[in-house]
């Protein structure tokens, strides 16, 4: 049986364990600390920034950095990222979303890129390739030890939506003809995070099955795994949708499944870490994808940048709204005398609506993940307003231009073009605003903000497009 030695210590790894989880770790501040760090970050003057963010990065992981990074304006963000320990700065973009991350790559010198990349692990380069110029990426991939290259190109098999392509590499793998005692010592020395699991393989690398910490204790230590009735775990297969293997792992009550390829070569594993952070990411992105965004948007991405990304679904808005406009107007002969403003009118209010809905959706994330606070509300405010502006300004020549050569009114296109500007400015306002207020309230504005928001924009554009076409085109 099991020495008892070897049961005073696992019992003892097992209670420390559970101490150091029932204590606050003072390096591993809440979510609501780290919130306040964001704030206190912003609210400060240039000269405080540095000071600040220096005192931060000593208390927080490698996550929260990059969640400071995200919070602040692109100019101070650049500023900022060379305060960052060069040990520390490949974890910190790994952990940035792709916008905010890419914005500083492209302020990095190749030579500087190089070092930054020098000997980075293949789960690393996965996230970051897309990112970096193939050269560079090619460059990493020549320097990576046999083992890590043979990891990267395993991952670029399979597609974006594929969970071999995201496996974690760290797991326990012991032969499956392998003694309890020795697959028992291997496991209480790893320091792989989500370690309870071995993994037997054999000698061709195939997966032969999981075994579990606390069944190694309970054996014999010269009793050979192969005699052992092992967990009742089906592996995944490497082309497994990420939605499927996520799933999977939440329904497992297990830490971490293992992955393998067509022919059942283990390749690597899933942890409930990974699943829970690949399930956020996808309900961010249906979220985003709702307005025509992307779930690696930057909250603070250049005012051209964003105006361009938006533009294409105002368009799309714009076609829907045409075709409300003129089911309206096959009510020409009833509303006679307003005729043109009757078919219009719905235009007005939809590209507000789709404007808000933009910004909305962006604010709303933001306050999810702690990266807006009162410290830079008025720099994305500010942002956003420019966006609002800048959109406003193009598809209000647009559709005051389409609706002069409607109606053969030079006068109807200017009353159309100016409540475009008009609302669409005050759908950005709002965007922003509403969210805000309500989250303040404690009222979540991901439920009720577009409602809010649709009120506004329909009220604030019929009462421009009506009013200015009383003042303009009744006599």
């Amino acid at each position: 049986m099991i020495s008892r030695n070897l049961w005073f210590i696992f019992n003892h790894i097992e209670a420390a364990e559970s101490s150091l989880a029932d204590q606050p770790n003072e390096l591993d501040p809440s979510r609501e600390e780290v919130s306040h760090l964001v704030e206190k970050l912003n609210l400060a003057k240039e000269a405080q920034q540095e000071s600040l963010f220096e005192q931060a990065i000593e208390l927080v992981e490698s996550g929260e950095i990059a969640l400071l990074l995200e919070s602040l304006p692109i100019g101070a963000r650049l500023e900022r990222w060379h305060q960052v320990a060069q040990d520390e700065q490949l974890d910190v973009l790994v952990a940035m979303r792709g916008e905010a991350r890419g914005a500083i790559l492209r302020t990095l010198p190749e030579s500087t890129l190089a070092a930054l990349l020098d000997r980075v692990d293949a789960e690393s380069l996965v996230e970051l390739a897309d990112d970096l110029p193939g050269a560079i990426v090619d460059d990493a991939v020549s320097r990576m030890t046999a083992k890590q290259r043979d990891w990267y190109e395993q991952a670029n098999q399979y597609g974006d939506d594929e969970v071999g392509r995201y496996l974690n590499h760290e797991m326990v793998l012991v032969p499956s003809g392998a003694r309890a005692g020795d697959a028992l010592r291997v496991l209480l020395r790893s320091r792989y995070p989500f370690s309870d699991q071995a993994y037997l393989v054999d000698a061709e690398g195939l997966y032969r099955g999981t075994i579990s910490l606390k069944q190694l204790a309970g054996l014999p230590s010269s009793q050979t795994l192969k005699e052992v009735e092992l967990l009742e775990l089906a592996p995944l297969q490497a082309v497994t949708s990420l939605v499927n293997a996520t799933e999977a792992v939440e329904h497992s009550d297990l830490n971490a499944l293992p992955v393998v390829d067509i022919d059942g070569r283990l390749l690597g594993r899933i942890s409930l870490q990974l699943a829970l952070e690949l399930t956020r990411e996808k309900y961010e992105s249906r979220l985003m994808a709702t307005v025509g965004l992307d779930e690696e948007t930057d909250l603070f991405s250049p005012v051209w940048q964003s105006s361009k990304r938006r533009a294409l679904w105002l368009g799309i808005n714009l076609l829907t709204a045409l075709l409300a406009s003129w089911v309206i107007g096959r009510f020409e002969t009833t509303l006679a005398q307003v005729v043109s403003l009757a078919v219009l009118m719905p235009i007005v209010a939809s590209m507000g609506g789709i404007a808000g809905s933009q910004t909305l959706t962006l604010v709303v994330r933001g306050l999810a993940m702690g990266q807006l606070t009162r410290g830079n509300l008025r720099a994305l405010l500010s942002k956003e307003m420019g966006v609002g502006a800048l959109n406003g300004i193009v598809w209000s020549v647009i559709i005051g231009a389409v609706a002069s050569l409607w109606f053969g009114d030079l006068a109807i296109g200017l009353v159309m073009a100016t409540a475009i500007v008009i609302n669409i400015v005050v759908a950005a306002l709002a965007g922003v605003v509403i969210p805000v207020v309500l989250d303040r309230r404690d009222i979540d504005p991901a439920l009720s903000g577009s409602v809010v928001l649709t009120t506004v924009t329909d009220v604030v554009g019929f009462l421009t497009f009506l009013g200015l076409g009383t003042l303009v085109l009744i006599p």
